[in-house]
């Protein structure tokens, strides 16, 4: 029989992405108040993958990641993503969207994002969100999986969440164990 164990807290990460780079700042101030210090910002990444945004937010879009200082407990991705979702709904513009955030977490083994749309691969985690597997980490790497989506696929997104784990996992030799 399998012994249940409380999980270590996981590094949240959230990726924005916008075509006003401008926003950045206002945003990710509003994210530091609602969830702590930042840690480490990405560099931009080109977000044109895919025309679905388009009609919504124009081109060309732009993607940043942050990830922040305080850990979370994995079971607070459904509340920070309802969190995440009134910051957009701030910086709404004639009823559009100015900017997209994407919650989700980084554990040594794998990355999540937070969504509120159901799909096959998807697992229901409470408040109408469901946790995306993207991303699994093995044999020294992040590895996309079938649907994941082409901006977490790129090599430089690779290599900026490898960093990421690699300060969290060193942070977590460093804090005691749960209990």
């Amino acid at each position: 029989m399998s012994q249940p164990q409380k999980p270590r807290p996981v590094k949240l990460i959230i990726g924005l992405f916008m075509k006003d780079r401008g926003l950045l700042k206002p945003v990710a101030e509003d994210l530091s108040g609602q969830f702590g210090p930042l840690e480490v910002v990405g560099p931009w990444f080109d977000f044109n993958f895919t025309d679905y945004y388009t009609p919504e937010m124009g081109r060309p879009l732009f993607r940043r990641v942050l990830a922040f200082k305080n850990l979370i407990g994995q079971e607070d991705l459904a509340s920070i993503k309802i969190a995440t979702n009134q910051i957009e709904q701030r910086y709404l513009k004639q009823g559009k969207r100015r900017v997209n955030i994407d919650p989700g977490y980084l554990s040594p083994e794998r990355f999540v994002l937070a969504t509120g749309k159901n799909y096959a691969h998807r697992i229901f985690i409470g408040d109408w969100i469901y946790a995306d597997l993207t991303l699994i980490y093995t044999e020294g790497g992040f590895r996309p999986l079938a649907w994941t989506y082409p901006d977490y696929k790129a090599d430089k997104m690779s290599a900026l969440l490898t960093r990421i784990r690699s300060k969290y996992c060193a942070d977590l030799k460093q804090s005691p164990q749960p209990g």
